[in-house]
């Protein structure tokens, strides 16, 4: 069976996306912050007849980070990896003038350092993987933002077999709005980190996905103002996800709207 690391995902995006892997067959390494929201998570998911290793901790720690690769080599190896764990840095969010820098280290340290650690301690798991093959077209199926190296990907194949990353970023990373300052800032460089990565692991599928808003915790903390009625439920996103793996999709990065949009 496949295996999969997925960070954050006690609710939200993580969980939803965690349901839908177990659904599949998928073996599961998970993790988050709190034990109990997580424990209840995973019991969730082995009921859809998933092995699941449940390990709480903090995704700046490297000794956690070292731990959940231990687990996913225990389950026979790692196929993908998931960098959902994110903080806002400040909540609610304010204007760059009031930013406490504090905060803005927060944001860098869990939405762009932590990922960058638990890709460094993954990679030789990731590297032998066999999920998609040395023979794999990887199709471009985005929303036009691919790096540069990978245009004309239609006509490309992999070079070798691996695993691929998927790296959960945002809107705010490519757009400036104001108060999203710094959260903006830690997702863009989570951007850059997924680009050059992409470029330096040609045997990898490196994805790094702007999600939309979404009816989470994160987003009530950042706009408490907002009730976030109006916003779609984190599921909802789900199948644009797996479509970039169904379909062993160039390193790239994607708007989940257009990925949606384009399997209509």
């Amino acid at each position: 069976m496949p295996v999969a690391v997925i960070t954050g995902a006690s609710k939200g995006l993580g969980r939803a996306l965690g349901a839908a892997l177990a659904g599949r067959g998928w073996d599961l390494v998970v993790d988050a912050r709190s034990a109990g929201p997580l424990e209840e998570a995973a019991r969730g998911l082995r009921r859809a007849g998933a092995r699941v290793v449940a390990r709480p901790g903090d995704v700046t720690d490297a000794a956690h980070r070292a731990e959940l690769v231990a687990a996913a080599r225990e389950l026979g190896g790692l196929d993908l990896l998931v960098n959902n764990a994110s903080v806002l840095g400040v909540e609610p969010l304010v204007r760059l003038e009031e930013h406490p820098l504090d905060g803005l280290r927060a944001a860098l340290e869990v939405n762009a350092v932590a990922p960058l650690g638990l890709v460094q301690e993954a990679l030789p798991l990731l590297r032998g993987s066999s999920l998609f093959g040395a023979s794999t077209a990887s199709p471009y199926i985005g929303d036009g933002n691919a790096p540069s190296s990978y245009m004309g990907a239609e006509s490309r194949k992999a070079p070798g077999a691996g695993g691929a990353v998927l790296n959960i970023s945002s809107d705010a990373a490519a757009e400036a709005y104001p108060a999203w300052g710094g959260y903006g800032a830690a997702k863009a460089a989570l951007d850059q980190l997924s680009a050059v990565l992409a470029v330096e692991e040609p045997g990898l599928r490196v994805w790094w996905v702007d999600p939309g808003d979404m009816r989470t915790d994160l987003y009530a903390a950042a706009v408490p103002s907002d009730d976030g009625a109006t916003r779609p439920l984190p599921e909802t996103v789900v199948p644009a996800l797996l479509r970039l793996l169904d379909a062993g999709a160039a390193s790239g990065r994607y708007a989940a709207s257009a990925l949606l949009d384009g399997a209509r």
